[in-house]
């Protein structure tokens, strides 16, 4: 991995390594991969296991990889639960988890099978139950099955409910080992990273693609390109060309570690059950790959994008959501939604009473604050949020516009699906 160097140094180095031939700058394949999270390096990668000749180069901001959602998240391989039958969300969900599960035993990379329940506390909830249970036999979820009363304590001996859902191969990684994995894989295999270089747009010209630093000083040609932007997906996209839609809206989870006091009071991950009245998930019990216990995350609108820390505004980001049809949709009909999320961005306490709902012996449970994700939420402009993962492709640019969860966890399967099928399919 490289600094982003002056645009003379940079040509230097690629001369080197073979990407430009004398006069000529198309070399005999050349690739442009814009974002350091982990699809776009899972996206690098694959495209030097299937094309190992090819010249593959990956631009990331940051100064190091996997910065972002990468490694701001819960740290959980989605067994494909809540995943309609047929969509691309279930198809690369499945897929993923036994890419990552390979992935991270030849590595010797952490892989926690601690299993999952998803917990219903009344009749409703388990109707509502009972149809997520046929969603997981229809996507082939290995061993999954329900449980009833006394069954749930089998599980977690603390936990309460009426009926649960188990997963008993649901996991916990660390995507940010993963995506360094990654990382330091596509630099032995010839691949460039160049850090410190952000993309302001990426071009179809002709047969190639010209990419734009936001320094201007990198106007380059390339074969193809593929767009891993994340949380400024539907900037990049727009300022190459591609449609306004989906915008992507920021909202923030915050989680909370448990005193390690409580920690040996949940062996696993135990989950509300979805309501359909309601966008986000609800507070939850999550295990680390590290062994302590989280609870969380919330879900609220951030004052920016990349405001991990929760201080200052970013004006930018706000006029972005404040000025676009769609938020506003979206907020009038989810207004119960944001009180309940509000409460307990206010109240530590409030925040506690919604996760021990399923573990009553940890009402007096304390806690630290732990990291603050922020969730790259796709909307059209009817204020509906997008279930789905949308790859986009515009001749020779592949867009992800939308990789929400179980994005990490589809992340190896996701960039198979982009080189071996969007990117080779007829315009």
């Amino acid at each position: 991995m490289v600094l982003c160097q002056p645009k003379d140094r940079i040509r230097e180095a690629f001369n080197f390594l073979g990407v430009f031939d004398g006069e000529s700058n198309v070399p005999s394949m050349s690739y442009a991969v814009v974002g350091g999270g982990i699809n776009g390096l899972a996206v690098a990668r694959q495209l030097l296991l299937d094309n190992p000749e090819a010249k593959v180069t990956l631009f990331e901001k940051e100064a190091s990889v996997a910065q972002h959602q990468t490694s701001h998240n819960s740290g959980v391989v989605h067994a494909g639960l809540y995943y309609a039958k047929g969509s691309l969300k279930a198809r690369l969900c499945r897929r993923g988890v036994a890419l990552l599960r390979a992935y991270c035993q030849s590595h010797q990379l952490p892989y926690d099978q601690c299993g999952k329940l998803v917990v219903a506390l009344t009749e409703i909830e388990e109707k509502r139950l009972q149809a997520l249970f046929q969603i997981a036999l229809d996507n082939e979820v290995p061993g999954v099955r329900m449980l009833y009363g006394e069954q749930i304590k089998e599980v977690e001996p603390n936990c309460v409910g009426v009926a649960a859902l188990y997963s008993p191969e649901t996991a916990i990684v660390s995507y940010e080992a993963i995506a360094k994995q990654l990382a330091q894989e596509i630099t032995e295999r010839g691949g460039t990273i160049l850090l410190n270089c952000s993309v302001q747009s990426l071009t179809n010209q002709g047969e190639q693609v010209q990419v734009m630093l936001t320094t201007g000083a990198y106007p380059e040609m390339f074969d193809r390109a593929v767009s891993c932007a994340g949380l400024q997906s539907d900037r990049l996209a727009m300022q190459s060309g591609d449609e306004p839609e989906p915008k992507i809206v920021p909202f923030f989870g915050q989680y909370f570690v448990l005193d390690e006091a409580y920690t040996d009071q949940v062996k696993g991950l135990i989950y509300p059950v979805p309501d359909p009245k309601y966008p986000f998930l609800g507070v939850h019990f999550t295990k680390r790959i590290d062994g302590r216990m989280t609870i969380g995350p919330n879900a609220f609108l951030s004052s920016a994008r990349e405001n991990y820390d929760g201080k200052g505004v970013n004006w930018q980001d706000v006029r972005d959501y404040l000025g676009f049809a769609g938020f506003w949709r979206f907020s009038l009909r989810n207004i119960p939604a944001a009180l309940r999320e509000f409460k307990t961005v206010l109240s530590q306490q409030q925040f506690i009473a919604e996760a021990t709902k399923y573990v009553p012996s940890l009402a007096t449970m304390t806690v630290q604050t732990a990291t603050r994700g922020i969730r790259a939420q796709a909307m059209d402009n009817q204020g509906h949020l997008v279930d789905d993962f949308v790859i986009r492709r515009d001749r020779h640019i592949t867009h992800i516009r939308n990789a929400p969860s179980p994005g990490a966890t589809s992340s190896l399967a996701i960039a198979e699906y982009i080189v071996r099928e969007v990117m080779t399919a007829k315009s």
